[in-house]
């Protein structure tokens, strides 16, 4: 069945120089029901999201007349606009910096077209939710954040103060990939940015608490070498 004509369609941004990948994911966010803009340099990426606001934008990082972190920077100033950052490097420091330079995820080259619009999807139903949810619900977990109760199938999950405090900034940020830097940061302060041991140790024990199968999690993702995401389903 179409959709109507009315019906709403994200716009996204694609910012990156290579022909080739913009007519690609061109092609396959348009079969999916997106309206598309491209871009292919920085400063004409920034000048399209101000002239024609964006519901997401999808940035390479490897770009001719900018940095992409530079051209992130500068949305950053204005706009809290999901941005995946599309990178060509398999490593993990330019994932982490952009994701502590305030993209909400990354993709690396050459993608996955179906895990790229999964995350596309999850980006836009994390940015729909405007107003903050006081109750998250994911499976069998119930997690009451004005109440600070924590329920596993209707029974009361007994959690330490940080495992409460790591638990929250996870589903605050429900979908978005958290780096091993800011959870630590959030959870123990600037100065247990290095600790990445804490968090593992936390991790761990949050998914015993909470998962059906700690060793297979649903809920709890790892990043490998970047951090962690809460999952949404």
């Amino acid at each position: 069945m179409s959709e109507p004509a009315n019906a709403f369609q994200p716009r996204i941004l694609i910012i990156d120089d290579e022909p080739q990948i913009r007519r690609l994911l061109s092609l396959a966010l348009e079969s999916h029901g997106y309206r598309v803009d491209v871009a292919e340099s920085g400063k004409s990426g920034m000048l399209n999201a101000i002239q024609h606001p964006p519901q997401l934008v999808l940035l390479d990082l490897g770009l001719p007349d900018l940095n992409g972190l530079e051209v992130l920077a500068r949305l950053r100033e204005w706009t809290r606009v999901p941005v995946i950052a599309l990178t060509a490097s398999d490593g993990e420091s330019e994932k982490v910096t952009a994701l502590d330079s305030g993209a909400d995820d990354y993709v690396t080259k050459p993608f996955n077209t179906a895990e790229l619009l999964a995350r596309v999807r999850v980006a836009l139903r994390h940015a729909e939710q405007k107003e903050e949810t006081p109750v998250y619900r994911a499976g069998s977990l119930t997690i009451d954040l004005g109440n600070r109760q924590v329920l596993r199938s209707g029974v009361e999950v007994t959690l330490t103060i940080t495992e409460y405090n790591l638990l929250k900034v996870l589903v605050r940020h429900a979908g978005k990939v958290l780096t091993h830097r800011q959870l630590l940061r959030d959870v123990w302060g600037p100065n247990a940015e290095a600790q990445v041991h804490y968090l593992r140790v936390y991790i761990a024990r949050l998914r015993e608490k909470l998962e059906e199968s700690p060793a297979q999690p649903q809920w709890i993702l790892t990043e490998p070498g970047i951090g962690y995401r809460w999952s949404v389903r």
